[in-house]
């Protein structure tokens, strides 16, 4: 057999690796137009930033030790400029000679990845205005910084990267302005939990510029000016573009592979693509999100080295070979001092597809709280009204929130509930948790709206209740209360609340909220005991509702 693989890094390089475990006989061979076949894209930024101090440690394989540890042959700076289905070959360019030759296969690999997008604005082609996508980009970034130290930069793109050079260029020294055209940044996360990132990233001196675009930029000498939709203009001599990728299939379509209106390949379970003897994986790829049923594009390393093992099964004829069954889109951002992650589906996503979901917010301790150096954790899930099954979760905290994102996205992959995370089961010792870890509050929460012990209520459907008449309590203290709190509450702390009843109306409806839900919670306890029933708690609290006000 002769197994051709397009394209390295992530998905080609760890098909070849695994097509060669599974088949010692078979010739496999490698094509990457660029010179790195195998590195770790995902830590070019802290490298820009000095965080990652060898260059060398971001290569994993090279072309020599590809051949002697794997005998996989790989042609770096060879370019696949056609593919061919019926004839079951491919035309490969070497970028050195210009020599284009045709070369046979049994099973093709297709793994051309994605490329940055450069909208067409006056100015973009500067060469101060950099893309990050691979090695020789984090070179030419690390290299500007370097020789002309400079003192601004402007990072379009709240996304991972953007957020990720963010940080690392300000590491540098470097005065950093972050330009975002959504109203948030971290897409995939509610406004609510990204609200805690604008915060901390504010209070880092990051110079936020939300719900905003990109017109032009304007050469000034050493500088550039980045002029905005808004009107702003902001000045700085490096400019970093990071607002997404498309699917670089240009050799697909030209040969009659089905792609989508994106430009995505189109693959089945077996990570087939409609030309026979073709497979693909990665960020070029799309399939069915196992949440909503609906094609989605997953451009993250975690799915596609996984994809690439299904793959070489598959191409390799394994008995019982795994099938992909799509990808829950879990991932983790460093954010300063804060880790930001999230698996599933947000709130607002469920509302754009139509999907049935309700939703609570807790802010535990990532460990014991007496326990020396616990910290906030915020931790929200969505979850279906209904059944209680799970939909998605999202984590925000200095400590903890990336396991407990792990943790879910194992529940998630599952089909679990929220009665299972009641009764999640996990280690305990005071420096790594309390003895009812952040999942089990969430559950414990979700089972009690399930079982009518409560109703819970976002902040902005609590806000849009009261403006329609709903009394509104604020059940802390008087310190508390006194220190800031929702304009119109009343102040019934929950420890008076049973002296206090008649001045609760039993003829409007109730909106409770505490600091973080758990005061609330025992107050709508007593309120609906005491026949008082149209009553919600403002999940998350009033930490919740005034980060999101601030945000």
């Amino acid at each position: 057999m002769r197994y051709l693989i397009l394209g390295g890094v992530a998905g080609g390089a760890s098909t070849a690796a695994r097509l060669r475990r599974l088949d010692e006989q078979a010739e496999i061979v490698l094509f990457e137009r660029g010179e790195h076949v195998s590195y770790a894209n995902c830590g070019l930024p802290y490298y820009a930033g000095g965080a990652i101090t060898d260059r060398s440690k971001l290569f994993l394989m090279d072309a020599a030790k590809f051949k002697a540890t794997l005998n996989v042959e790989v042609r770096v700076r060879h370019e696949v400029v056609a593919i061919h289905p019926a004839e079951k070959t491919i035309s490969v360019k070497d970028l050195v000679t210009g020599e284009v030759k045709q070369e046979a296969y049994d099973g093709l690999l297709y793994s051309p990845g994605a490329e940055p997008i450069r909208p067409p604005l006056p100015g973009i082609d500067d060469p101060r205005v950099h893309t990050l996508r691979s090695v020789p980009d984090i070179d030419r970034i690390k290299a500007r910084i370097d020789a002309e130290k400079p003192a601004r930069a402007v990072v379009v793109g709240g996304g991972f990267i953007g957020l990720e050079m963010a940080e690392n260029l300000h590491d540098r020294g470097i005065q950093v302005a972050l330009v975002e055209a959504l109203d948030q940044v971290m897409a995939p996360i509610d406004p609510e939990m990204a609200a805690i990132a604008h915060q901390h990233l504010r209070a880092k001196g990051i110079d936020l510029h939300l719900a905003d675009g990109l017109t032009e930029f304007v050469s000034k000498g050493t500088s550039l000016e980045v002029r905005l939709k808004s009107g702003a203009v902001l000045e700085a001599e490096i400019i970093l573009l990071s607002i997404g990728v498309k699917p670089d299939t240009r050799l697909a379509r030209e040969a009659g592979i089905v792609v989508d209106e994106r430009g995505f390949v189109v693959v089945n379970e077996r990570l087939e693509t409609s030309a026979p003897g073709v497979w693909a994986v990665g960020d070029a790829i799309v399939f069915t999100n196992p949440l909503t049923g609906k094609p989605q594009p997953m451009p993250l390393a975690g799915p596609a080295n996984k994809q690439a093992r299904i793959a070489a099964a598959q191409m390799a004829g394994l008995p019982d070979a795994p099938r992909w069954k799509g990808a829950l889109g879990t991932a983790v951002a460093k954010i300063f001092d804060l880790t930001v992650a999230s698996t599933g589906l947000a709130e607002k996503a469920c509302v754009r597809e139509g999907i049935p979901a309700a939703s609570v917010i807790v802010h535990p301790s990532s460990h014991a709280s007496y326990y020396p150096g616990a910290s906030a954790l915020s931790l929200k899930i969505v979850y279906s009204p209904e059944t209680g099954k799970l939909l998605g979760a999202q984590a925000i905290g200095a400590e903890g929130a990336d396991k407990r994102i792990d943790a879910f996205a194992a529940f998630l992959q599952m089909g679990a509930t929220v009665r299972d995370l009641a009764e999640f089961e996990h280690a305990y010792a005071p420096p790594y948790n309390g003895a009812k870890d952040a999942l089990n509050y969430a559950g414990f929460v979700a089972v009690n709206h399930l079982q009518g012990l409560s109703q819970p209520i976002g902040w902005k459907d609590a806000q849009a209740r009261v403006a329609a008449g709903a009394f509104l309590i604020d059940t802390r203290t008087q310190t508390e209360f006194d220190a800031g709190h929702i304009e119109g509450a009343t102040l019934i702390p929950n420890t008076q609340l049973r002296e206090r009843l008649a001045e609760v109306p039993k003829d409007r409806p109730v909106v409770l909220y505490c600091g973080v839900g758990i005061r609330g919670y025992l107050s709508e306890r007593i309120l609906r005991q005491n026949g008082i029933t149209d009553v919600a708690n403002v999940t998350g609290g009033y930490k919740t509702w005034g980060t999101a006000l601030l945000g």
